[in-house]
């Protein structure tokens, strides 16, 4: 069942919700440039184990508004707590894969984890995408900016890039093409704006504040948050348990669906 809730300014984000019955609740947050689709094998799966499934599209991706502004880290966690505060959700799973993840990590500081119960990250992009002069881990500053560049240049070009270093398994040329267009589904402007957020942010505050059970999943073979991130995120989050994906890269819940 699909549906729209209004945020901020006027902002519809398109809700994907799955088994809205059952008490158990997982909501999604899914990574950049994609859409709530990127967790089609999970949903395919998941609610019959019992679980309720929401899945966002993030502002700017898939269904939603697509805004010329409001692609920082906050604002993109506002619109989660707009979302949750709609559907009266408390005692949930917030999860979310790579931009969800940094997204889902700035819920947790911003609101205070408002109504999870636990958290679970998936190659999160936290606490920094980019190495920095005290933090020397994450991807050259360097290669985001040309991300950039060739967003605005060539974005069909840049997507196919990006999507041959997204899986770590073999993949079929039509999956390949199903992930590229996902990515075009996307508007131009927030792919950019979001790549320009992974340079002017950073999440570390934000990762301290979680208290809730977290389980981290981050393949080794990871090129697009590196491995080491998954690694810091394990032991700035109190508690939390780390989940090494050997077979897997960025795309663990494809390489490893199972």
């Amino acid at each position: 069942m699909g549906y729209y809730i209004t945020v901020a300014d006027d902002v519809n984000i398109y809700v994907e919700d799955l088994n809205p019955q059952c008490k158990k609740t997982i909501l999604f947050v899914h990574g950049w440039p994609g859409d709530h689709n990127l967790f089609e094998y999970q949903f395919n799966q998941l609610p019959k184990l019992g679980y309720r499934c929401i899945g966002i599209d993030v502002r700017g991706f898939g269904k939603s508004d697509r805004p010329f502004y409001g692609y920082d880290f906050g604002t993109m966690a506002d619109d989660v707590r707009s979302v949750v505060e709609a559907l009266h959700l408390y005692d949930f799973t917030l999860a979310g894969h790579s931009n969800g993840g940094a997204i889902s990590v700035k819920y947790m500081g911003r609101h205070k984890g408002y109504g999870v119960s636990k958290l679970a990250l998936f190659a999160a992009a936290a606490p920094s995408l980019i190495k920095l002069p005290d933090f020397p881990y994450g991807v050259d500053k360097e290669d985001v900016i040309q991300m950039i560049e060739e967003t605005y240049n060539d974005r069909p070009q840049m997507l196919r890039d990006f999507g041959n270093r997204f899986f770590f398994q073999h993949i079929t040329e039509a999956l390949s093409d199903w992930f590229f267009q996902l990515g075009l589904a996307a508007a131009g402007w927030a792919t950019a704006s979001v790549e320009e957020t992974w340079i002017k942010e950073v999440l570390f505050t934000d990762l301290e504040a979680i208290h809730v059970p977290t389980l981290i999943i981050h393949g080794i073979h990871d090129k697009v948050v590196p491995f080491q991130l998954g690694e810091i995120q394990n032991k700035m989050i109190p508690g939390s348990k780390l989940i090494p994906f050997e077979f897997s890269g960025h795309a663990a819940f494809y390489d490893q669906k199972d």
